[in-house]
């Protein structure tokens, strides 16, 4: 009988909900398309797959990007954070990242803020 490695990095945190953040990045742009959620299961899925699974918490159910939309993400690489709480996915993203149908979550949703100057001197 051959015993089978758990590929999820035991240092993984997740928070009470059994959960931990992902963000998705287009790997050729550097774009951030989105930030979804993953638990244990969408993790090792995410890692053996090729494609990209996530934790939906408010159907309580797995799902992958572009399984009913067409607009798929294929993992280039996956990255935990100095914390381990928090996954970067580097994909191959085919179509919109964005349930909207933008191509990242992110498009055109910018808020005002003051842009910080790092030459100015510190008050």
């Amino acid at each position: 009988m051959t015993q089978h490695r758990d590929p999820v990095p035991e240092a993984l945190v997740f928070n009470a909900d059994g959960l931990l953040p992902a963000i998705i990045q287009d790997d050729e742009s550097g774009e951030v398309l989105m930030l979804a959620w993953m638990d244990r299961e969408a993790v090792r899925r995410t890692l053996t797959s090729g494609r990209v699974t996530f934790w939906s918490r408010s159907r309580g159910e797995y799902w992958r990007k572009g399984d009913t939309s067409g607009h798929r993400q294929y993992v280039r690489s996956v990255a935990m954070d100095c914390d381990g709480d928090t996954l970067l996915v580097r994909v191959v993203q085919l179509g919109a990242a964005c349930h909207t149908g933008t191509r990242s979550c992110f498009t055109e949703r910018e808020i005002a803020a003051l842009v910080g100057d790092p030459s100015a001197p510190e008050e």
